[in-house]
């Protein structure tokens, strides 16, 4: 499952945010500990998973999920690095207010989208470099009891942290080899985490998405690595959760809007992260998984169940658009040269329908 976790000054609208996107997914839970977050899980929408559905009229439909975490209010982001769902995240969902409303305060006293990114990048780099430093002290003392060469080359990679930290930039603009990024891992590093920007856009501004993004002067932000935005407005779209679907439809027509902002929302996360899915099909079940793009076969059947991965034969792959075409028949994309065995090695490809053979 890919996790995110919202971040925002107060007023910008993260809790709202993070009720929208948790409307058709399981109720808002929230985790333990000193700073407790709360969390939603978010279905992610997927017309391919509609029309397999259709086609093969299962008992169950499962879409694939996203979680996401939320702190209320805003204790700066060194609260954030002790909170477990926000060190576990794969990716920040930073909500910058664009709205004006004299009845809702805000951090500044005016709307200044430009601003708060800057100063919420600034409050990541400074909660990172914290970490770096106590780390980097903690290696010199443990250094003391005798030299490891493996401490030696992560005081060497943390280093590098702290020098980009030191200059103002984001760890997710350092550029480190699989070895580098592998030492750390254990680390919480916030700013190392890809960004989606969330823009709450003011109700005048709804129907010109793009034009919102460019007054928002973040240009500079969005020029950064693993950094992207998405403009919503969270006043509409609590209007539109509660229309029906086919309401739902006319309104964003109305809007000239093809689909709603939650949904632009979790599909932005996904190619930000860069997340595929694939599915799995059947009378019991209609299911899709979301992996990274370049995971192997036998890893994706390991997200099923690590039973699969471990007794992999073979994928038998066919792809949407193919298996849609014959109107759900495999025996017909067989005759077709379109179903394939692919060995555990084989990359999945997002739209890919695999029925995974194992041994018990």
């Amino acid at each position: 499952m890919l996790r995110a976790a919202l971040i925002g000054f107060p007023s910008t609208g993260k809790t709202t945010l993070l009720r929208l996107l948790s409307r058709t997914g399981e109720p808002l839970g929230h985790t333990g500990g000193r700073h407790e977050a709360h969390i939603g899980v978010a279905q992610v929408p997927d017309p391919r998973l509609d029309r397999l559905t259709e086609l093969f009229e299962p008992q169950r439909r499962v879409p694939a999920t996203v979680e996401i975490a939320e702190l209320a209010g805003h204790g700066g982001a060194r609260s954030l690095i002790d909170v477990t769902a926000f060190r576990n995240a794969d990716a920040l969902l930073h909500v910058l207010r664009m709205f004006r409303d004299d009845t809702v305060p805000h951090v500044a006293g005016e709307v200044d989208p430009a601003r708060d990114a800057t100063q919420m990048e600034d409050e990541l780099i400074l909660a990172d470099l914290g970490v770096a430093e106590r780390r980097l002290e903690r290696i010199r003392l443990d250094a003391k009891k005798g030299k490891r060469r493996e401490l030696e080359e992560e005081a060497r990679v943390i280093e590098l942290c702290r020098t980009a930290l030191e200059e103002g930039r984001p760890l997710r603009a350092l550029s480190l080899d699989t070895d580098d990024a592998r030492r750390l891992c254990g680390f919480s590093f916030l700013s190392a985490k890809p960004v989606l920007v969330v823009l709450n856009l003011d109700e005048a501004d709804v129907a010109d998405p793009t034009g919102a993004i460019e007054r928002a002067g973040i240009s500079e932000c969005l020029s950064g690595a693993a950094t992207e935005a998405v403009p919503v407005c969270a006043k509409i779209e609590l209007e539109i959760a509660e229309l029906a679907a086919d309401d739902r439809a006319v309104f964003l027509a109305d809007l000239g809007l093809r689909d709603s902002g939650l949904d632009r929302v979790i599909r932005a996360s996904y190619h930000l992260l860069g997340y595929i899915s694939f599915f799995t099909t059947g009378k019991d079940e209609c299911r899709a998984w979301s992996v990274p793009r370049g995971t192997s076969a036998q890893d994706a059947a390991g997200q099923i169940h690590s039973d699969i991965a471990r007794g992999f034969i073979r994928a038998e792959v066919v792809h949407y658009k193919a298996l849609t075409a014959r109107n759900g028949s495999l025996a017909a994309c067989r005759e077709h040269g379109e179903v394939r065995l692919e060995g555990k090695d084989y990359e999945v490809q997002d739209g890919d329908v695999i029925n995974f053979r194992f041994a018990t």
